[in-house]
């Protein structure tokens, strides 16, 4: 069976930071593109950082979010994280970790975040 659970959201003051994890489990975690998705209250979820398969993985960011996010796996482990830096209210959403191989496409149940003084 396949779970990937996420963890580490709350809620954070603007400027602060939170580290999201999600682990994954019944799948050959190092052969999937992992992803971070974001859905906020009205809106379609959307895309907020990918990293490709493999120890040297490439990573994608959503515009909004480079320079303040960062993407990491660690395969031992078979995890993925979201470092979040400098967060904004607008960043207030439902993260979902994602795990892609092919046409395969898994989520986890989703982490809330709330950046809000």
């Amino acid at each position: 069976q396949v779970q990937l659970v996420e963890s580490g959201g709350g809620l954070v003051q603007p400027g602060g930071s939170l580290r999201l994890s999600c682990a994954a489990s019944g799948i050959t975690f190092s052969l999937y593109t992992m992803g971070w998705y974001r859905q906020a209250p009205g809106k379609q979820r959307e895309l907020v950082a990918t990293i490709t398969s493999g120890g040297g993985g490439s990573t994608n960011y959503a515009d909004i979010v480079k320079g303040r996010f960062t993407i990491s796996r660690d395969n031992a482990k078979n995890t993925v994280y979201l470092q979040m830096n400098s967060l904004k209210p607008e960043d207030t959403a439902i993260y979902y970790c994602n795990g892609r191989l092919l046409r395969t496409d898994y989520w986890g149940q989703g982490t809330q975040v709330t950046v809000s003084s």
